[in-house]
């Protein structure tokens, strides 16, 4: 097929555009750089021998947008681009209301206009809110205790996707909800660099190491876990990406949602821990106070994705390890 990818030069986006070429489909990618830097283009086109066609557009800009689909006939959209940081959208609820659900109720325009009658949404598992210590699946219920606009914008357009697919049944919607990613392109040439101040463990982990960040802060150490740090499911970015290929490869009409994540959950000192027995270097740490909102225990329910994907993560956080050390090898 031939895919357009708005946000394809981020963190997940470019991952993506590796697996996808390297599965023999066509990819064009768009996006603004406001988290991302246009040399990975050339970093996919190293890894994988093809340079996707690129184009400078946001999402908020209609008209160019609509001049793209205008020339460029695609067969599927996958749909990253959007505003991520948490910390961010508490602090400009309207710059991160605007623009996630703006941009992506124009590229649902434009995609009816020019009779592209599927995408696929890069979603999160924020829209499951505070629900926790329970394997997190796809009929858990959504929306309830989201603690930030960002994960409210994903609630919404999963919420916009299901009335588009109401009145528009030709279209094919998948909508996957991502849980913890970690990790790099085993090449070392393209891995985590966000623009913004990390939100996220295992960004401010890369900067500890690499003395950016003068030390990581652990927030509570007393939650009912084995070792009392929140534990997540984090999954290696690769595999990430590999179920966007089996995504694509797997739409029917009406709207599909899928967990993408490991079905285990991982403490951040066990992080810390594998980060540190990877690296042989110690993490300066220290120990704060909780952070209103954060969850104990959340991790996916994967098994859907299993079943009607035929796709399951098969890397280790040991893996992930690996991977992020020789990203950061190769960017110093």
């Amino acid at each position: 097929m031939k895919i357009l990818l708005t946000g394809g030069t981020g963190y997940i986006g470019s991952h993506t555009a590796v697996e996808l070429i390297n599965s023999g489909h066509e990819v064009e990618i768009i996006d603004n750089f406001y988290n991302s830097k246009k040399s990975v283009l050339n970093k996919i086109a190293k890894i994988t021998g093809v340079k996707p066609k690129f184009y400078q557009i946001d999402l908020l800009d209609n008209k160019k947008l609509d001049r793209l689909f205008k020339k460029s006939s695609y067969d599927a959209v996958i749909h990253f681009a959007g505003y991520k940081a948490v910390g961010e959208s508490v602090e400009k609820p309207l710059k991160y209301y605007k623009n996630n659900l703006v941009g992506t109720i124009n590229l649902l325009e434009v995609m009816q206009k020019h009779n592209v009658h599927k995408i696929v949404f890069s979603s999160s598992a924020t829209v499951y809110g505070n629900q926790e210590g329970i394997k997190l699946d796809e009929d858990c219920q959504t929306g309830l205790g989201i603690t930030n606009p960002y994960g409210q914008t994903k609630y919404m357009i999963e919420q916009i996707l299901r009335d588009f697919a109401v009145a528009h049944p030709n279209f094919a919607i998948t909508s996957l909800r991502y849980f913890n990613p970690v990790g790099a392109h085993s090449s070392g040439l393209i891995g985590e660099d966000p623009n913004d101040i990390p939100n996220n463990l295992m960004p401010i982990i890369m900067k500890v190491s690499t003395g950016e960040i003068p030390k990581l802060q652990i927030y509570g150490n007393d939650y009912e876990t084995p070792d009392g740090t929140g534990m997540r499911d984090y999954i290696h970015v690769v595999d990430l990406a590999k179920g966007h290929v089996q995504a694509i490869n797997h739409m029917t009409t009406g709207i599909a949602i899928y967990n993408l994540g490991t079905g285990k959950a991982t403490s951040v000192l066990e992080m810390v821990q594998a980060f540190e027995k990877a690296s042989g270097k110690t993490l300066p740490y220290e120990i704060a106070p909780r952070r209103p909102g954060d969850l104990a225990k959340v991790y996916a329910d994967p098994q859907k994705a299993e079943k009607e994907l035929n796709w399951h993560a098969t890397l280790t956080i040991e893996d992930a390890m690996r991977d992020t050390l020789n990203y950061l090898a190769n960017h110093r």
